[in-house]
């Protein structure tokens, strides 16, 4: 078990780097960030640290309202907070192209990073140690508004992202309600192609996976 679980870890570091390399597809484009990005990219413009770190001090804060709101952290969640922001930024600096200038080449790099994205949640979270800090952050914002449709919380809560990235001065274009309207159906497509149900997945918390590696048993 021991090993299955250093073994997870491996496969969840690659899944992320996939998804982040996804998302630096997104910056690319250059029409407009997601939400989350959107946040990070303006936040980044008003502190003394990079997009990778911001991302990071923004992973940090909302797995801190998680544990709030008695969410369940894993090791992948926190792997996610760790490696996401800081590999998207490292992409960016050894990319030698500029930035896309135009909405005809921009929208399928766009969607091309959607797919990266979704191939890199299917690794990560096929390592069953919890899923990143944002999708903890919308199961408890829905437990806590259970009248509300869940899709209807992700909309309110990514309204609320890209108005405050957007006060900061973050990228808002098409690309942002590309990102809202595609993200979700690239991933939904990518199940289906690898056939995964990310809700069949039984996850191991920090707890159980700190349990099982102080245990005897090999």
């Amino acid at each position: 078990m021991k090993k299955l679980i250093i073994r997870q870890w491996g496969q969840i570091i690659f899944g992320l780097i996939i998804f982040s390399f996804g998302v630096h597809c997104t910056i690319f484009a250059n029409i407009g960030l997601a939400p989350w990005d959107c946040l990070a990219m303006g936040l980044s413009y008003h502190l003394p640290l990079n997009y990778g770190m911001t991302v990071t001090l923004i992973s940090l804060i909302i797995i801190g309202l998680d544990l709030l709101m008695k969410e369940r952290i894993g090791f992948g969640t926190i792997l996610d907070a760790l490696v996401v922001g800081n590999t998207v930024q490292f992409i960016s600096d050894i990319n030698p192209l500029p930035l896309n200038q135009g909405a005809l080449t921009g929208i399928p790099i766009m969607l091309l990073g959607f797919v990266f994205m979704a191939v890199g949640q299917w690794i990560y979270m096929s390592g069953a140690q919890c899923c990143g800090p944002r999708d903890a952050l919308l199961v408890g914002l829905g437990k806590r508004l259970p009248k509300v449709p869940i899709g209807l919380v992700e909309v309110g809560l990514w309204a609320v992202v890209v108005l405050v990235g957007w006060l900061l001065g973050g990228p808002v274009g098409i690309g942002t309600l590309v990102s809202v309207l595609g993200a979700g159906l690239v991933m939904q497509l990518v199940c289906r192609i690898v056939h995964f149900e990310p809700r069949d997945v039984r996850h191991r918390d920090v707890i159980e996976v700190l349990r099982i590696l102080s245990s005897s048993s090999p």
